[in-house]
């Protein structure tokens, strides 16, 4: 399948070819005739996938077959948990709409308000908003919502973590008129992501779009075992002097182990800079500029911190701490391989993650082999899997219920 069978504005394939995208991505696929017929959707589309062009290319051609007949509020409306996502996703949205004649804007924390006024006070087709910003201005005035025609939420499940369920409702509520509703979701399990889904959408189409045997391909997937934190640490140091290591995000769980792992890189004279929670804007923006440039190659990072990351050219995705949760790993490896690059997921696994292992094994739906450096090979053996219990047999079932 190729773009020109989707039925899209001629102008809007010429920006997808001109950005090296012919083929639609599996979700791209499902997503983009149903919405263009104007169902609510319902996706599991983990990162990497597609999905951002999934929903801004059936919003823009939407926009494009009904032209706005006065100047006026948002028509279409992209709610993203984080200012970064938010940002790239305006970014995306500019590209594909080139010349076209429709506006963009985002509202995120973190910006001057002056700022948000004045582009407020324009003309607005689309907006890219986190919900906290956005419901101040809606409860300030600024924003009317009777305008949207599409509502769409990004990274549902990222939204319900971070506590934005309440806020989500409310901002639906008030765009009530819309015609019609997109959730996207890294995953559909779970009450919270059910109780979202029967609240914003009717009766929606629903979409488990699996990336293709070729897309998933992209990203090689491998973990070392380490003894310990030293072991763990002078494992990673070796990973990252890799001449293919060109740039690399390194993940940990908290900020604190943030703070260490920087210390102990510029101890061993590898530079690097870092993504927090609770970093100011202008920070964060420098950091993730600096790491685009090239100036910075190694970005250590938390979760919270490094949704929404979008940047071309990442190599290598490090699993310095390994995650909890399953969909978070999918999340975190979804930095690389992006834009058709090829990338390397690599985990650095200690004696009391290996239960996380299995359950992202078991998530992912196919093994995480195992690599050894040779002169830091672990000297400890690898824990057993936990056995499985035998079902009893007949013959013991009946002795036991004689013996009872």
């Amino acid at each position: 399948m190729s773009f020109d069978t989707l039925e899209l504005d001629n102008r809007l394939i010429r920006a997808l070819t001109k950005s090296g995208y012919t083929e639609p991505t599996a979700v791209q696929a499902e997503v983009i005739p149903a919405a263009m017929e104007q169902k609510d959707i319902l996706a599991n589309a983990p990162t990497g996938t597609g999905k951002t062009a999934a929903f801004l290319l059936p919003a823009l051609q939407h926009m494009l077959d009904f032209p706005r007949r006065e100047p006026g509020h948002p028509r279409v409306l992209i709610l993203t948990p984080t200012r970064e996502l938010a940002t790239q996703v305006k970014e995306y949205a500019d590209k594909l709409i080139g010349d076209l004649g429709i506006t963009t804007g985002t509202l995120t924390g973190g910006v001057d308000f002056d700022q948000d006024n004045q582009m407020l006070a324009k003309n607005l087709d689309l907006l890219v908003a986190t919900p906290g910003r956005l419901l101040d201005y809606i409860e300030k005035e600024k924003v009317a919502c009777r305008d949207i025609e599409i509502l769409i939420i990004d990274e549902a499940d990222r939204m319900l973590d971070m506590g934005f369920g309440p806020n989500v409702d409310r901002i639906a509520a008030e765009a009530r008129w819309r015609k019609q509703s997109m959730l996207f979701s890294a995953t559909l399990e779970g009450k919270g992501i059910e109780g979202f889904a029967r609240e914003l959408l009717d009766e929606p189409m629903r979409v488990d779009a699996e990336p293709s045997r070729r897309e998933r391909k992209k990203i090689i997937q491998y973990y070392y075992r380490a003894d310990d934190a030293q072991h763990k640490l002078a494992l990673l140091k070796r990973l990252l002097a890799d001449e293919e290591c060109t740039k690399a995000v390194v993940f940990v769980r908290t900020r604190e182990r943030v703070e260490k792992l920087v210390a102990q890189m510029d101890r061993a004279k590898i530079r690097t800079n870092c993504l927090k929670g609770e970093m100011p804007q202008a920070k964060r923006d420098a950091a993730v500029a600096r790491f685009k440039d090239g100036s910075i190659r190694v970005l250590i990072a938390t979760d919270v911190a490094a949704r929404g990351l979008d940047i071309n050219g990442i190599t290598h995705v490090f699993n310095y701490d390994l995650p909890r949760h399953a969909d978070t790993y999918v999340h975190r490896i979804g930095r690389t391989a992006r834009a058709g690059a090829k990338g390397c997921a690599i985990s650095l696994v200690e004696a009391h993650d290996h239960p996380y292992l299995g359950k992202i094994e078991r998530y992912v739906g196919e093994p995480i082999r195992r690599r050894v450096i040779p002169d830091l090979k672990p000297q400890t053996k690898e824990p057993s899997a936990p056995k499985k219990k035998k079902p009893a047999t007949k013959a013991k079932k009946a002795k036991k219920a004689k013996k009872k």
